[in-house]
């Protein structure tokens, strides 16, 4: 698990840091706001947690802001702001769950955990971008209900990409995601495949875009219409 803390309290970081780590959890510190915005965009976390009273901004905020972007991963609050009205203002700007300080830490571990069960059910059920659906169960990509015609490789790699979006896939999660569903593939393949599926989408209103030395991301394609689904 892959965890983005947006967390300006020095001694809170550190000491969260050190117990995720020894649980087996990759975390990325961030203090400022600022400095989220330029990480969230290649870390692909799996879940963020974020203090609202950051030293250059609210929280709450770049919340609203960056779900626009982004509206799946899942996000907990976790602050000092107690009152009702605050916690209905959390999730009402896009927050999954709400946690007051001072906390306990197996409690939000244990919400965490909650958080991103959900998060994997409701990917491994579906997935969505503007008009294109990725549906596992019935082994099918369908663009405005049109199906695609995708060959098992061009599936897999465009399922990873769809549940990740609009956030950076490295190309290193796509080969180990298709090694491990015994499809074996070189450095060189996924760009074919990539390249395939981008004449594939071009109907569809997305995008996939390249970030060069890292991986890939789905966007949908700008326009005044626009929106995700």
């Amino acid at each position: 698990m892959q965890i983005l803390l947006i967390e300006d309290d020095p001694i809170i970081s550190w000491e969260l840091q050190l117990r995720w780590k020894q649980l087996g959890w990759a975390v990325q510190v961030c203090e400022r706001l600022d400095r989220a915005t330029e990480v969230v965009v290649g870390l692909t976390p799996d879940l963020l947690v974020l203090d609202l009273s950051l030293p250059d901004g609210d929280g709450l905020l770049w919340l609203q802001q960056w779900r626009k972007g982004d509206p799946r991963t899942p996000v907990l609050v976790l602050t000092a702001r107690d009152q009702v009205a605050d916690r209905v203002a959390g999730l009402k700007a896009g927050a999954d769950d709400y946690l007051v300080k001072p906390f306990s830490v197996e409690e939000l571990d244990a919400r965490m955990e909650a958080l991103l069960r959900r998060s994997v059910a409701s990917r491994t059920r579906r997935a969505q971008l503007g008009r294109l659906s990725w549906l596992p169960d019935e082994g099918m990509v369908s663009c405005d209900g049109r199906p695609l015609e995708l060959n098992p490789r061009e599936f897999e790699v465009l399922g990873l990409l769809i549940q990740r979006a609009p956030r950076l896939v490295p190309k290193r999660v796509l080969l180990d995601a298709l090694a491990e569903r015994n499809l074996e593939v070189g450095d060189s393949a996924i760009e074919v495949y990539v390249s395939r599926l981008r004449k594939k989408l071009l109907d569809c209103q997305v995008r996939i875009e390249t970030s060069r030395g890292f991986g890939y991301r789905l966007v949908l394609d700008a326009g005044p219409e626009q929106g995700l689904a």
